[in-house]
């Protein structure tokens, strides 16, 4: 195709030399360099900093004052005004400040327009609630010992210890350390000055030789491109250490294992810092602290019972280095073994130095907490956790219909197809292509029949061409990112050369609103969704395939100040645009996919993991990537399924749909060059497998919209690692190949290994529960123990069962997920050792924001003994129970449009040999009144399975309250 000239060649092998390493990064350099300087001084090394205690205020909630910095040569101090805030929540935020920048002043070298200050507006964008100070927190000043103390917290468990000189600050829980800024002495903060000219003038003495390294200060050349620098050296810097920790997970994206690995020195550690610089970096290596797509700074470090993390707010360029130290164990302690510190290093090119301390103590806290400040992961509609069938790209709008029918001929459900550029007229955004897309609405018609999507990608790039309206209305408007010399910045991106909107612009969003409305973007339909690709922002000709640092912003805050929340931005923008184009009236929720992301991006929709490979190291990569996103927040994330570059086997895109079924987000796509490979492609004996886990992830499209609702309101992830969910087992802490679907106690073990045909399931330590095979009730103990699980190429994804938990399921097998809307659910009950389960289902109409006014079903399920001392001889129960509905006309509206939609089914797994003889239970409304007695099927185990049981059509409903009595 003639729109494919500009695209460029790409080999799958990761080019290196496109970004740049630390000793490349001259601000990564230069905190390494001091760090390697106070290590090779021990002892005898004191931090510049200290704390001025004329200026230490401690009330309205924070600890103010004034850190003197010595310089190098003695001859000034820097000045650098520190806050500690104490908030509500039981959340510290320690913010260091510089107040020559502050009060703007420094001189700005080459006449640029930037900002003086150091960027403070990260907040803004990033954080939405949580930021109230606890103004009953109480300090006192113990001059004496040169520091001051601060009780803090909820309970006040919570201390905080700032030592003056040299300036350390330490937060302790129940008076035991937690974490330690500064205590190897490592904060840095590089305050302005004014370049000097070192070159001798003739009859002039020669300046001073400078007692620092100043080779990156005043510029830097990477890729062809010179970074000017205007502001001169403004890095900060600042070492976090984790006493008794010796896992720390989080910072993502980064292809490397969940448990994050050191990166100076230790066995198998990485020789760079993890970096955090948004980037397009296709074909990805796997095992690598290597900057990817999006940056989210949030560190937990977890040991036995215990939680805790650190938010570093920062938008621009950050490293972060890990080392652990094990302290060798007291002679006297009896043969227990000594503890292990994580020490971490902390560095960004510019910014303020703002970092948010969560000291638990359980990981529920730390997301809770972390969620209040940046937003709870969006509630998505339903259609969006159902399958996705994307490629680069669907070329025609027959091509469209034809796939479309092809998935309903072999009966495979899916509920979004997606289009790639090439729908685009010459790549030219809100246009279609005439040729291959002439009828849009037709097309998307016939998707609507069965309830489907349709997904087109908009990226942030406009293509420069004469008489296209948007890229004149941008023009014209001054709507784009600037170059340094405050002119319009032009680059190259997929349309050749383009202009970038500046979404950080309050009349670029405005203005991008209305681009989205039907009549301005023809072809479109409220069944028409978005994907943002390239958002890092992606320049093909710029330094590190992106935007020169020195570009300017709305505001003339310069792009290295920004960068990690470009995405985040832009994504922002097209999430308004789609809630603009709605009548005001009946908003509906937006799906917006994002490939750049920054703290906060959960707020509005979906990430992926950018282009990954067809081979089993990325797809075993999935998981650990995944999982970190999770606990970072962002449940709503996924892995291209069959990886977006090469061709995958037969037997790994089997494999692959058999994981990503069990991936927040579901999406199957491909390259532009790869070969066909939508599911019904495969041909037997794959097509079988590939369905049957297409099924099963409709079929549990309940539990997973529940695990969605619950993300959505205390954000605890939807993809839950085992030292989340089992806190006390260490030998948990590290594993990230299984993991646990929301709180429905699914475990699921994905085949991840070539050739493989079973799987190892490691079972935590816990008296009396007993797991179950989600599909033949084979039963197992959880012992610390590793059992072994069949898993044939032809048949289900290992999943097992927790005892003591319900889900909520339907059997149906529809086309699409709206197709099921008023499809009986099935419960299934999995009995802990005391006949006992617990679990819940949450009902909205899926699309709408009718929810926030109580139009929704909220049930508790709740099985258990009347007596839980003696359940074996005790009446058994299940209740349906505790209605959160809100009493609102909308709440009403709704029970009013479910009150057909029932429960036909209850199984039991674990049912009581005793029920061998029962052939009835009694049915029972809330109002007490008796609805009917209905069948009971009981069947016994065969030794390996657990007895089990059905109760069909108990003649119940999803909103109301009920009993059943066995």
């Amino acid at each position: 195709m003639s729109s494919r000239v500009l695209t460029p060649i790409r080999t799958v092998a990761v080019k290196h030399e496109n970004f740049k390493t630390c000793e490349q990064s001259g601000f990564c350099k230069r905190n390494r360099a001091y760090a390697d300087k106070a290590t090779a001084s021990g002892s005898s090394w004191t931090s510049p900093y200290n704390l001025d205690p004329k200026t230490i205020s401690v009330k309205n909630g924070q600890l103010t004052g004034t850190l003197l910095k010595t310089l190098e040569d003695g001859s000034e101090l820097a000045r650098l005004p520190l806050t500690i805030s104490f908030l509500e929540s039981g959340v510290a935020r320690v913010t260091i400040d510089e107040e020559k920048r502050q009060k703007g002043e420094i001189e700005l070298r080459h006449g640029s327009p930037a900002r003086k200050e150091r960027y403070n507006g990260v907040q803004d964008w990033a954080l939405v609630g949580g930021l109230t100070v606890d103004t009953k927190i109480s300090g006192t000043a113990e001059q004496g010992e040169g520091k001051t103390v601060v009780q803090y917290g909820r309970q006040k468990t919570f201390k905080v210890v700032v030592k003056h000189a040299p300036f350390t600050v330490d937060f302790l829980r129940d008076d035991e350390p937690q974490i330690h800024f500064n205590a190897k002495g490592l904060l840095n903060m590089e305050h302005w000055r004014a370049k000097i000219d070192r070159e001798p003038k003739e009859g002039e003495p020669a300046p001073p030789e400078p007692l620092e390294d100043e080779s990156t200060w005043w510029e830097e050349s990477f890729g062809g491109n010179t970074d000017s620098k205007p502001r001169g050296p403004e890095s900060v810097g600042l070492d976090i250490t984790f006493p008794g920790y010796e896992h720390v997970y989080g910072v993502p994206e980064h292809a490397g294992p969940m448990s994050l690995k050191e990166t100076r020195g230790g066995s198998g550690a990485y020789d760079q810092p993890y970096r955090l610089y948004n980037s397009d970096v296709f074909e990805y290596e796997m095992d690598t602290p290597m900057t990817l797509y999006g940056a989210i700074p949030l560190m937990q470090a977890h040991r036995k019972d215990s939680t805790v993390g650190v938010f570093w707010l920062n938008a621009a360029e950050t490293w972060i280095d890990i080392v652990r130290s094990k302290a060798s164990s007291n002679p006297l302690s009896l043969g227990i073994g000594g503890t292990t510190d994580t020490q971490t290093h902390w560095f960004s090119e510019n910014g303020l130095l703002d970092v948010f301390v969560f000291l638990g103590p359980t990981p529920q806290d730390i997301i809770k907490s972390y969620s209040e400040l940046t937003g709870y992961s969006q509630l998505p509609q339903q259609f969006s956790i159902g399958y996705h069938q994307c490629r680069w790209n669907y070329v025609t709008d027959e091509d469209v219909k034809d796939v479309d029918r092809k998935f309903d001929k072999h009966n495979i459900p899916y509920d979004v197809i997606w289009l790639d550029i090439e729908y685009t007229e010459g790549k030219k955004y809100f246009t279609w292509d005439k040729d291959n897309f002439p009828n849009p609405i037709d097309m998307q018609k016939q998707l609507d029949s069965h309830g489907r999507k349709l997904v087109v990608i908009i990226d942030p790039h406009i293509k420069n061409e004469g008489g296209y309206p948007v890229v004149d209305a941008l023009k014209s408007q001054n709507l784009g990112i600037n170059n340094k010399e405050n002119s319009i910045f032009e680059g190259w991106c997929w349309p050749g050369s383009s202009y970038w909107i500046d979404a950080f612009n309050p009349s670029a969003l405005a203005w991008w609103k209305t681009l989205f409305a039907y009549a301005n973007f023809p072809g479109t339909t409220p069944s028409t969704f978005l994907w943002n690709d390239m958002n890092e922002p992606s320049v093909f000709n710029g330094p590190e395939t992106t935007m020169p640092k020195d570009n300017l912003h709305f505001g003339n805050w310069e792009h290295r100040d920004v960068h990690n929340l470009n995405g985040l931005t832009f994504v922002n923008a097209t999430y308004e645009a789609l809630l603009a184009r709605d009548d005001p009236k009946h908003p509906r929720r937006p799906f917006v996919l994002t490939r750049s992301f920054y703290a906060g991006s959960q707020r509005m929709g979906a990430m992926w993991t950018g282009d990954n490979l067809a081979s089993w190291d990325h797809l075993e990569a999935s998981i650990p990537m995944l999982l970190n996103q999770n606990i970072a927040g962002f449940s709503f994330s996924g892995a291209d399924v069959g990886g977006f570059f090469g061709n995958p086997s037969k037997e790994l895109l089997t494999r692959w749909y058999q994981a990503g079924a069990f991936y927040p987000f579901f999406r199957g796509h491909a390259h532009i060059d790869s070969r066909r490979r939508e599911p019904y492609l495969a041909g037997s004996p794959y097509i079988e497998p590939i369905t049957q886990a297409l099924r099963l992830r409709y079929s549990l499209l309940p539990a997973w919209y529940t695990a969605f609702h619950i993300a959505s309101t205390t954000g605890e992830p939807v993809m839950r690692p085992m030292w989340y969910v089992h806190p006390s087992d260490e030998a948990g802490f590290a594993l990230d190949d299984q993991f646990y679907v929301g709180d429905t106690g699914l475990l699921v073990k994905p085949v991840l290994k070539e050739g493989a045909t079973t799987v190892d399931v490691y079972l935590p330590p816990s008296p009396g529960t007993v797991y179950y095979d989600y599909f033949n009730y084979e039963t197992y103990s959880g012992a610390g123990k590793t059992v072994q699980l069949d898993a044939p190429l032809a048949g289900h994804t290992p999943v097992l069962m927790r005892g003591g938990h319900i889900l909520a399921r339907k059997e149906r097998p529809r086309k699409s997920s709206a197709l099921m809307k008023w499809d009986p659910y099935t419960l299934v009950i999995a009995l802990d050792s005391s006949y006992s389960a617990s679990g819940t289902l949450y009902i909205d109409d899926g699309e709408s924001f009718g929810y926030q006014k109580g139009a929704y079903i909220h049930r508790r399920f709740r099985f258990y003994p009347s007596d839980e001392a003696n359940p074996t001889n005790s009446p058994l129960f299940l209740r349906s129970e505790l209605d959160m509905s809100q009493d609102t006309k909308e709440a009403k509206a709704f029970l009013k449009t479910m009150k057909d939609v029932r429960i036909e089914k209850i199984i039991i797994i674990g049912a009581p040999e005793a029920w061998g003889s029962k052939t009835e239970v009694v049915a029972v409304r809330e109002d007490g009144q008796k609805e009917k007695t209905v069948p009971l099927m009981w069947r016994k185990g065969d030794g390996k399975s657990a007895n089990w049981a059905v109760v069909r059509d108990p003649g119940v409903g999803v909103g109301k309250g009920w009993q059943v009595e066995f």
